[in-house]
């Protein structure tokens, strides 16, 4: 088991979905762990349930997190959204937003942590990717390009912070059963023509061959580890969980 005791973790979308599961497993490893999420409601639910806090936050809104300093040990950069359509008809204010959230917020928040992780010299910076920070599809051209950028992101995190004590790594599983994923199934199913039965087995689990989806859990419990003594020396790399997808 992880001991986490004394360890205060920070989890970006953490009232449900990956989010949750990470706060969830944390908190059961003895951390103190702050709910960070646009849903003020169910991340004080959750904070309540876990004994933890609520920060309520709008993560897109960046001019505001330039200001914010963070004394964390554990930064979980989880908050995203996902958007299906072609590059010529993808909203440009979508694709604004979508980088904002998931590369200039991580970034951000990075960037108020690193300060009290120096000073402890202990710090985990672990950036929830995916597949798609490693591999394309197409339809998904922002969350692509976003998640390629938090790999940049992380392994340059890796390089400054390693003399201080601090870890970054990414996590990169495919298709997780989330609402996020849910969500996706009628572009899918309207721009590849099939039905949202045939998406989950003709587009998400294509290329996998284990054929199901990854449990939160599951990559909930890669962060744990990662968050643990045991990791000190995993740093600036990309955990795949995804059925054996990238060994194509």
């Amino acid at each position: 088991m992880t001991d986490l005791r004394g360890r205060h973790a920070v989890v970006t979308g953490g009232a449900n979905g990956i989010g949750e599961a990470c706060a969830r497993a944390f908190a059961a490893a003895g951390a103190e762990v702050t709910i960070a999420d646009l849903n003020a409601d169910a991340a004080a639910r959750l904070a309540a349930e876990l004994g933890g806090t609520a920060w309520p936050v709008d993560l897109a809104d960046t001019k505001a997190l330039a200001g914010v300093t963070l004394d964390c040990d554990i930064l979980v950069n989880n908050a995203g959204i996902q958007h299906v359509s072609p590059i010529e008809t993808f909203d440009p204010d979508r694709f604004a937003l979508m980088l904002r959230l998931m590369l200039e917020a991580p970034f951000l928040l990075i960037r108020a942590a690193l300060p009290a992780m120096y000073e402890r010299e202990f710090g985990r910076i672990i950036n929830i990717s995916s597949v798609h920070g490693l591999r394309a599809s197409p339809f998904k051209s922002a969350y692509v390009a976003a998640k390629h950028g938090l790999e940049g992101l992380s392994k340059v995190t890796a390089l400054e912070g390693g003399e201080h004590g601090v870890t970054s790594n990414c996590i990169n599983p495919t298709y997780v059963r989330t609402a996020l994923v849910e969500a996706q199934l009628p572009d899918q199913a309207r721009l590849h023509g099939i039905s949202e039965t045939d998406v989950v087995r003709d587009v998400m689990l294509a290329e996998s061959v284990i054929k199901r989806l990854v449990e939160p859990e599951e990559v909930a419990a890669m962060a744990l580890w990662l968050a643990g003594p045991s990791a000190g020396m995993i740093t600036g790399a990309s955990h795949v969980i995804d059925g054996g997808w990238t060994a194509r």
